[in-house]
């Protein structure tokens, strides 16, 4: 698997694979080097057997400041800019569309691009002291592309407030609106997310994957559609092994020993 100054990357035996952006000194922005090479690592991933659960997480002082604005400022003409934006958009989807689970370890500041990739991730845990923000309207370039993840995982008025003032929220209030699941005391935050992960490795692979493919598909149609999607899905589901596995060792008072197919 890929790995480079930027970004460490770590796989575990027990199916738990670590991306770890390493810019310490620029915040872990996101340069378009970054991007394109987090982009390569999802895709890998995506289709890597081994790997069950995703955790990604900066190193150094913070998670992630967002673009790199000096990069930003040294790109010369709209197409430059369309690529780089374009580039960060796809990167977004490749994380909602990966069929393992990803979990935002934060601490330190989440900020812009940096916040947008939290809410990109399936779940988000933090520290106490972790701050979160999309503050591009205080530089004139709003935060637009950051809006899409954000407005899909908290609510309109919340969400126009963050993108209008630019300020940053808590930990605490991040939770309270539905932007991170959970935040700890800085010494336990590892601890509870290696929990978290280790939980999703003992289910089976195959129904999480199928699970996470449903969960984003029924979220943009309209309620009757979902449901009749998401009735398939589950007769799709019933006809794997491991949900007749499931059923039989509940009956049974067993724990399950999934094959994943």
């Amino acid at each position: 698997m890929l790995n480079s100054l930027h970004i460490l990357t770590q796989a575990s035996n027990r199916g738990i694979f670590r991306i770890k952006l390493n810019e310490p000194s620029t915040y872990n922005a996101l340069s378009l080097k970054t991007i394109n090479s987090l982009i390569e690592i999802f895709k890998k991933l995506n289709e890597d057997k081994n790997t069950k659960v995703i955790i990604i997480e900066g190193l150094g002082k913070g998670f992630c400041a967002g673009h790199n604005l000096k990069e930003v400022k040294s790109l010369k003409g709209k197409p430059k800019y369309q690529k780089l934006f374009n580039r960060c958009s796809e990167l977004m989807i490749n994380i909602v569309n990966n069929n393992k689970p990803v979990i935002a370890k934060v601490h330190g500041a989440a900020f812009a691009a940096g916040c947008q990739l939290v809410a990109s991730c399936d779940l988000a845990l933090s520290t106490n002291d972790a701050v979160f923000a999309t503050p591009g309207v205080n530089i004139g370039l709003f935060c637009s592309t950051p809006m899409v993840a954000v407005s899909r995982n908290v609510g309109r008025k919340k969400t126009i407030k963050m993108l209008l003032t630019g300020e940053p929220i808590t930990a605490q209030y991040a939770k309270e609106i539905g932007l991170i699941n959970d935040h700890f005391e800085n010494s336990k935050l590892e601890e509870e997310v290696i929990k978290l992960a280790e939980k999703i490795t003992s289910k089976s692979n195959k129904v999480v994957k199928l699970g996470k493919k449903a969960f984003y598909k029924q979220l943009e149609m309209p309620l009757e559609k979902a449901y009749k999607y998401t009735s398939r899905i589950m007769s799709e589901n019933m006809m794997t092994f491991d949900a007749k596995e499931g059923i039989s060792a509940f009956l049974e008072k067993r724990n399950p020993i999934w094959k994943n197919k």
